[in-house]
């Protein structure tokens, strides 16, 4: 008998959740598909991939422009991100050194 993979959560997740994972759950707060408390802990990965597809639809019909967005939406985001990168950054992400590994 195989267990179905889970996801940890985004509040666990590495490099304080600057992941692929943890950036679709950013987004789906920002769209209000998932409330802010929502750390999909124990998600399945067909759940997160359901997750995906409703987040990509939306982006799609904003043309995937931050800029495209409506104001509440634009603000929401751009304060969610503001708000991980801050709280990664003092996990101890460095997106400098992520980008320097890549060379």
């Amino acid at each position: 008998m195989t267990t179905e993979r889970t996801y940890v959560g985004i509040d666990q997740d590495l490099n304080g959740g600057m992941t692929d994972t943890g950036k679709i759950i950013r987004d789906a707060w920002a769209f209000g598909l998932i409330p802010e408390t929502e750390t999909c802990a124990g998600w399945t990965v067909p759940r997160i991939e359901a997750l995906w597809q409703q987040v990509q639809d939306r982006w799609e019909s904003h043309g995937f422009r931050v800029a495209d967005l409506p104001a509440p939406i634009r603000d929401r985001y751009l304060a969610i991100q503001s708000e991980a990168v801050a709280r990664a950054r003092d996990a101890g992400w460095n997106p400098d050194r992520d980008l320097a590994d890549e060379d």
